[in-house]
């Protein structure tokens, strides 16, 4: 086929970036080699457009062990044992087939981890979907929900938290990011750097097929209303074959015959193979008749551009081979030598005994586009003048029952309880509470981790809502118990070719670096996931945060549920009031206006190692964040998950009830204690200048607001359990 401007862009390339290869190669690339400079050249696996702003992220730490730049990040949590970790996109598939598109996602970021030489211990989601009222939100929900359950159970991996939200911005594009932990001893961490020459280059696991051919093209281009063309483009996927192929992988990994390996994800064989010799600064040599295929006549292009899933590529010792074959032979899986690494610097393709592609590995990595594109920086919106004498005509249980069944606050069991969360035995927190926690097999320490996103705030002040995100993760693995280590993140923005876009994103990652390195919260992996619209119509900006934290002895692990009569409620962290861009203005008010809350780093910090102190000396019997909905909400879900009810008794004469109750100030949680201990853990905050206030007492089945207002649990929790159920019927 003759390569010109016109295929170029057809392959998603800009006339200066085809210009540029031309210039590179010194000659007109052929279809092959234009193939793959559109592979490794889009937004998708070259982050041309993000990377100048990536590196200004906090990378290190005392216990990072990995940061960005591999597969995926690893950090130490003691006695020679590490956790492996990531979080990935594939909305763009999940938009167009719903359950292969999700299902691949979990797939794919499982083989990030187990390449690094990790067991997967626990994969977390964030989806994000369109308006309820949209029709076809219901359908793209169950799709999605069916594909990660679907290909997480049959993997034998418990998926122990995640997050769900609805937002009118999603209607032509969600959001799947799916997070992976793996547990491995931190002598046998595997990475993709190549080494050695004349090494063989082994291709392992399923068979390559036609499906996925430009998956990671499309996943750098904006929808339009050819949208059911690109299924083609969506990978399909087998979780019996990657169980086979994760015990294959991990009992080679036991040996001493990997040099490197990488997983064939985005880009398949071509960006594995590229990568792989890129680090190294090798050259790599395939001969593609050696590739084993399940379609016939399949040309060199599709080949490398395929996303067949479950498959890796490795490069061992040399003598090693049999030794390998033997092992993937006895899992049935497919094994091939189909190259060897050379000092030429070159990817060189063969097929059919002819040179077919031969291009500079420099080019396709170091010399790729890196973009400083323009972008528009955000004001702080103006605080919204709100008439407070209308607080006055509300009723607090009226906007408390309508802000439970909000769908953004409301139980997601229905999704939940279609993911096996508790196989392997090791889950100690199911999902439901701030974050999910799996025991380290045979140990008395825990992992815990959350997944989070903001995008209102985000929206309202992309700055503001980057920090926010951050500190909601802190505060969601503080209110467990766990010692915050660090993140990984998902960036989904829209068009970066748009100056607002790109400024909500450069503005967001901003926030993120800041409170990632006040709080000592590195980012150790992610991924950034960009042309998140549909014509010139983009998402909400929408940084999801996946955090990891560590609790030394898994029986001093909280949990959100009240747990015995006559206790005492505190609120940790001060109430300002603070209502515009809360849930109660969306949804009470319809008032969409107004900056976020104001984020205190000190205060977020101070506040957290406080209650991780007070945890640790076993004074707090249920502790959970205060963040969508204020206080009333977070005090609702504690006494729904407890079965038991409150007494609120609030200080006279503080501010209004509706600011109070349903204010979203940040940097705040809730906690429990026993009267015996009230005089210890307030003189413990007020040493630690701590804002704290008592908020009344545990009771039984009822809440009672200042002696006059009741109302049942049992009403509460149908006002908080039955919207998703009944909207899914």
């Amino acid at each position: 086929m003759l390569v010109n401007e016109k295929v170029a862009e057809e392959h998603g390339l800009k006339k200066d970036e085809y210009k540029k290869i031309c210039e590179l190669l010194k000659r007109i690339p052929n279809i092959t080699e234009l193939g793959i400079f559109s592979a490794m050249w889009n937004e998708h696996c070259s982050y041309k457009s993000s990377k100048i702003h990536l590196k200004k992220l906090p990378t290190k730490g005392e216990r990072v062990i990995q940061g960005p730049g591999e597969n995926a990040g690893v950090i130490d949590i003691d006695d020679g044992d590490a956790i492996v970790f990531k979080i990935e996109s594939h909305n763009h598939p999940s938009f167009i087939e719903p359950y292969q598109g999700a299902a691949t996602g979990v797939g794919g970021i499982m083989r990030d981890v187990f390449t690094m030489g990790a067991r997967p211990i626990a994969n977390l989601n964030s989806i994000h979907f369109g308006s309820p009222q949209h029709k076809k939100t219901k359908n793209l929900l169950r799709g999605v929900v069916h594909g990660i359950g679907g290909y997480g159970n049959c993997m034998g991996v418990p998926t122990i938290a995640g997050q769900t939200s609805f937002d009118s911005s999603y209607n032509g594009n969600i959001l799947v990011n799916a997070m992976t932990l793996g547990l491995v001893k931190k002598n046998k961490i595997f990475f993709s750097k190549a080494a050695g020459l004349n090494k063989p280059v082994i291709y392992v696991g399923s068979k390559t097929g036609r499906d996925g051919i430009h998956g990671a093209s499309m996943a750098s281009a904006s929808f339009d209303e050819k949208i059911e063309e690109k299924k083609p483009t969506v990978q399909v996927g087998d979780p019996f074959t990657e169980k086979l192929l994760l015990e294959a992988c991990l009992e080679l990994m036991s040996g001493d015959s990997i040099i490197a390996i990488q997983d064939m994800g985005a880009a398949g064989l071509t960006s594995s193979s590229i990568e792989m010799a890129s680090k190294g600064n090798l050259g790599i040599e395939i001969n593609l008749n050696e590739v084993p295929c399940r379609e016939t006549k399949m040309t060199p292009y599709e080949i490398m551009l395929s996303e067949s899933q479950e498959r890796m590529l490795i490069v061992l010792e040399n003598g090693k081979e049999e030794l390998a074959k033997k092992i993937f032979d006895k899992w049935n899986l497919d094994f091939a030598v189909i190259g060897k690494t050379t000092n030429s610097k070159n990817i060189e393709l063969f097929f059919e005994g002819n040179q077919v592609a031969n291009i500079p590995i420099n080019t396709l990595v170091e010399n790729s586009p890196m973009y400083d594109r323009k972008w528009k920086k955000s004001k702080l919106p103006k605080k919204n003048k709100i008439q407070k004498d209308t607080f006055n005509e509300l009723k607090i249980l009226d906007v408390l029952k309508k802000l439970l069944s909000n769908q953004n606050v409301c139980s997601k069991e229905w999704i939940w309880q279609q993911y096996d969360h508790t196989v392997m035995g090791d889950t100690i927190q199911k999902p439901g509470g701030d974050s999910g926690v799996v025991r380290v097999h045979g140990t008395e320490k825990a992992i815990a981790a959350s997944v989070d996103s903001s995008a209102v705030y985000c929206w309202a002040h992309p700055l503001t809502g980057g920090k926010q995100v951050v500190a909601e993760s802190w505060r969601n693995l503080v209110s467990v118990g766990a010692t915050p280590i660090a993140i990984t993140n998902c960036l989904n923005f829209g068009s970066p070719e748009n100056k607002e876009n790109m400024g909500e994103f450069v503005e967001c990652v901003e926030g993120i670096g800041e409170a990632s390195k006040y709080l000592n919260f590195p980012v150790v992996s992610g991924n950034v996931s960009f042309y998140n619209q549909t014509k010139e119509i983009g998402i909400k900006p929408t940084p999801a945060i996946g955090g990891v934290g560590l609790i030394k002895n898994y029986k001093k692990m909280v949990t959100m549920d009240f747990k015995e009569v006559d206790n005492l409620v505190l609120s940790i962290g001060k109430t300002e009031g603070h209502i515009d861009q809360s849930l109660f203005a969306r949804v009470i008010l319809d008032e969409k206006n107004g900056p976020p809350p104001e984020i205190n780093l000190f205060n977020e910090k101070n506040n957290g190692e406080s209650l991780l102190n007070l945890i640790e000396k076993g004074l707090i019997k249920s502790a959970h964040d205060v963040s969508l909905g204020g206080i009333i909400t977070a005090i609702s879900k504690m006494c729904i998950k407890g079965n038991k009810g409150i007494e609120i008794r609030k200080k006279k004469n503080l501010m209004n009830n509706i600011e109070f109750f349903f204010s979203e100030d940040q940097g705040r949680y809730i906690i429990e204690i026993k009267q015996k201990d009230l005089k210890e853990v307030t003189n413990y905050l007020n040493k630690n200048s701590v804002h704290h206030e008592q908020l009344g007492v545990i009771i039984e089945k009822e809440m009672i607001i200042d002696k006059k207002t009741k109302v049942t649990i049992d009403e509460l929790k149908s006002y908080y359990t039955n919207w998703l159920k009944n909207y899914m019927i």
